[in-house]
């Protein structure tokens, strides 16, 4: 048995000037979009063409900000709403921390269904494209919550090689819980996407690829959560789950409904 690897405690800034400090998490975001954005280009010109490249570079904006409100927004009324009820102006402080991609989701679904009204684009088929480089940022996400030590795992079996003592976890060794959703959420789930959309057929299937991808995620997400940590102030909830696993399922549904629905363009 093996002693457990202590956690390379990292800085979570990059580099500081003055009062400026590029964090890990935002290069994570501004990464994910960044590479995202450059995919999407590409993407959307195969057949079926669902929107045009500048097109790709008029939506990076509306998904920014539906990835930054959405996700601050759904931490907040997710996780702790009693909290920013009281201090109702802490919701601005992003720099103490809490997104919630469930929020961030849906605040990206509702900026894909008003651009793509407003310029006239196949909303399904523009969703598509843009579930394809989604595990892109979330797998860079959960690098991100690695390095800044958060969001770790629950304690771990003796045996486990790769068990980890966290700053702030106490002296238990944990299962390094990110790390296994970066590579369901991100790495895995990517692969399966790029697959997927190279057939022409399934692209035709418009709402198809949307729907793997929020399967994809909701069995991802389900799964990564019994390793990981529940947070302090939600604990478990009903019959065990976790409010991660709880948010997941109405996607698992939705995501299910879309692949079942797929229709020839």
């Amino acid at each position: 048995m093996s002693a457990p690897l202590l956690f390379p405690e990292f800085n979570p800034a990059i580099f500081t000037i003055g009062p400026f400090a590029l964090r890990w998490y935002a290069l994570a975001y501004i990464t994910g979009l960044v590479v995202g954005w450059r995919m999407a280009r590409r993407l959307v010109l195969k057949t079926p063409v669902v929107a045009t490249a500048l097109q790709v570079d008029d939506f990076l904006t509306w998904a920014t900000l539906g990835v930054i409100l959405g996700g601050r927004l759904g931490y907040v009324l997710f996780y702790q709403p009693s909290i920013y009820f009281h201090a109702p102006l802490s919701i601005f402080e992003v720099w103490h921390g809490g997104m919630s991609f469930h929020g961030g989701m849906l605040g990206v679904a509702i900026a894909l269904w008003w651009f793509c009204h407003l310029n006239k684009i196949p909303l399904l088929g523009f969703a598509d494209r843009i579930a394809m480089v989604a595990p892109v940022g979330l797998g860079l996400g959960r690098v991100a919550n690695f390095i800044n030590g958060e969001l770790w795992g629950r304690a771990a079996p003796d045996w486990l090689p790769w068990r980890m003592i966290f700053p702030g976890g106490g002296d238990v060794a944990r299962h390094p819980s990110e790390i296994y959703q970066a590579l369901m959420e991100g790495l895995i789930l990517f692969i399966v996407m790029q697959v997927l959309g190279r057939r022409e057929a399934l692209r035709e299937r418009m709402g198809f690829l949307t729907g793997v991808f929020l399967v994809g995620y909701a069995i991802a997400r389900i799964i990564g959560e019994f390793f990981r940590q529940p947070d302090p102030f939600l604990g478990f909830l009903w019959e065990g789950a976790t409010m991660g696993q709880l948010l997941s399922v109405p996607m698992l549904v939705f995501g299910a409904v879309l692949i079942w629905r797929g229709k020839k363009a």
